[in-house]
């Protein structure tokens, strides 16, 4: 995969044509998708996939029976609603992802970081393929026609639909605001240090604004970067081994108040680190992804900016020459749980 261009390229795409989408080419292209993922600790997470007709119907149904339930919808001509139906049902393939049930709140979070990062991978892989893809999670799928269709269990968390398709015309690009106006840095000392294993921050703002061409609904863009680099500010985020790197990058989503707008933000955060773990990987760098258990101290996180209502999506540690971090890092084998329907 070209992946600065492809990251840089792709684009949602909300019409698709008829044309059927392959299911071995699916499949395929979520084993590499799962793949690419590289993070401490282990995770857990299942997909749905419809692409028959009577499948994508039902799904369909489940999906709007929310409006067809409110008061609202009781006001909505039938032909509209049928037009709504019709629309999904005529996307050649959905996948719906769900990031299984877990007893701590770490872990749940590194389950669904797991997924939405997959999800990313998918979405890049896929346009490399000619298909278009779009990453649904709109609040009126929070009825129980939909949780019952797709058989959400307690504690699990609905990532979201993508629904996938060919399509003719390619949507125009839409700015990114560049990284910089979102980043802080924090150091030991009066100055950066600058020795022979460090990332420049200058590089990895140089990644950065490529990673920000991560889906995110509405270009809500939320995220900030905090550097940290030199003396005590690393060695506050020092890792349970003991080791430090010589710089960290923690990548935050900002404060918001509404619960579903939170949890897109998280997962286009999430996006937006897989993105810069893919582009670097043609750098000579070390990238080790930790969510370790000190970011939800919230006094802890205080002490680097971080606000009540922001949360820390990942830590990553950086530094110079190759990447030994991540082929040390402890990963399950990852079995697809994929059910079709």
């Amino acid at each position: 995969m070209n992946t600065s261009k492809t990251i840089r390229e792709r684009r949602t795409i909300r019409r698709f044509n008829a044309s059927p989408v392959p299911q071995e080419l699916i499949l395929s292209l979520l084993h590499e998708a799962a793949s690419l993922y590289e993070a401490e600790g282990s995770f857990s997470w299942r997909c749905i996939y419809y692409d028959t007709l009577e499948s994508r119907q039902r799904l369909a149904n489940s999906m709007i029976a929310k409006i067809k339930d409110s008061s609202l919808g009781k006001l909505i001509p039938g032909k509209m609603t049928e037009l709504l139906t019709k629309q999904a049902v005529n996307i050649p393939a959905h996948l719906v992802f769900i990031a299984e049930a877990a007893d701590t709140p770490r872990q749940r979070d590194q389950n669904y970081a797991a997924v939405c990062s997959i999800m990313q991978n998918l979405q890049l892989l896929g346009w490399e393929h000619e298909l278009g893809m779009l990453w649904y999670t709109d609040p009126m799928l929070t009825n129980p026609s939909f949780l019952d269709e797709i058989g959400l269990q307690v504690g699990e968390r609905f990532a979201g639909i993508l629904h996938i398709g060919y399509f003719d015309k390619t949507p125009k690009a839409r700015k990114r605001t560049p990284a910089e106006r979102n980043w802080t840095v924090m150091s030991g000392g009066d100055t950066l240090p600058s020795h022979q294993s460090q990332v420049s921050p200058q590089a990895i703002l140089e990644l950065l604004n490529e990673a920000v061409w991560a889906p995110n609904d509405g270009l809500r863009e939320p995220w900030r970067f905090i550097y940290v680099a030199g003396g005590e500010a690393v060695d506050k985020l020092r890792n349970p081994a003991g080791d430090a790197a010589s710089s960290l990058l923690l990548l935050v989503a900002k404060e918001e108040s509404d619960n579903h707008k939170q949890e897109e933000d998280y997962g286009a955060v999430c996006c937006l680190i897989q993105n810069f773990q893919l582009l670097a990987r043609a750098k000579p760098w070390q990238v080790h992804r930790l969510l370790p258990e000190w970011v939800y101290d919230q006094q802890r996180c205080q002490t680097f900016g971080i606000r009540p209502q922001e949360r820390i999506v990942a830590v990553l540690e950086l530094g110079l020459g190759e990447d030994t971090m991540n082929s040390s890092l402890p990963q399950t084998p990852q079995a697809l749980n994929i059910r079709q329907l």
